[in-house]
């Protein structure tokens, strides 16, 4: 991923100029890297998380990933190449209620046109250690279990880019760290490039590079933890 000059800036609410949230960041990410972004609340992490996936557009600058620039496709094209090359882990999960997590896992193999997408979804669970939960919706997991769920989900259709922002901010710290060895493990096999958001230190510093965000913009290109 090559990123130049990413700015993004927002109206404020009673119409009297703007609000900068983004200015100027630029970095690069190969291939396989494990790349953590840190800084205080408001310091533009998951605002920067969400344009690497293309879910929002930039006010000034660009995305390219293997060498195709996110915003200049078109809407469709965006979600047709995260569909294709980018899992997504979320803080609050975002599995959907009325899908039992089979379900959720085969839904992006299924939007995929992948033929077995009921198999992969299986195995996948297996890997994060619910294979005896299969049938069980969102609400009737734990917190852990749901976020496994998630890491199965981004993980089953094997992106070569996977994003997570904070995830493990809604766990306890038994279970997230639980969930820090899982996310490793499952891309060291994978050879999947990791970007992540985390207030964690702990979560950061397992990453081979620290991007320090402040104020929107990018305060140090990184250093070497790992």
């Amino acid at each position: 991923m090559e990123v130049v000059g990413l700015s993004k800036r927002v109206p404020l609410a009673d119409g009297q100029g703007t609000l900068q949230i983004l200015q100027d960041v630029s970095f690069r990410v190969g291939s396989g890297e494990s790349v953590a972004i840190v800084g205080a609340s408001g310091s533009g992490k998951s605002t920067l998380l969400g344009l690497l996936a293309g879910l929002d557009v930039p006010s000034a600058g660009s995305v390219s990933i293997q060498g195709i620039e996110l915003f200049g496709l078109s809407e469709d094209a965006r979600a047709a190449l995260r569909g294709e090359a980018v899992g997504f882990v979320f803080q609050s999960f975002q599995l959907l209620p009325a899908l039992t997590a089979l379900e959720n896992v085969m839904l992006p193999l299924e939007l995929a046109g992948v033929d077995d997408a009921a198999a992969v979804a299986r195995r996948w669970l297996d890997r994060v250690g619910l294979s005896g939960r299969l049938g069980h919706y969102p609400k009737h997991l734990s917190g852990g279990e749901q976020q496994r769920v998630a890491l199965a989900r981004a993980f089953a259709p094997q992106p070569r880019l996977l994003l997570a922002d904070e995830p493990t901010g809604n766990l306890d710290a038994a279970t997230g760290e639980a969930i820090i060895e899982l996310i490793f493990q499952l891309n060291r096999e994978s050879h999947t490039t990791l970007i992540l958001v985390t207030h964690d230190p702990a979560l950061a510093a397992r990453c081979q590079r620290v991007l320090h965000m402040q104020a929107g913009r990018l305060a140090e290109e990184g250093v070497e933890t790992a």
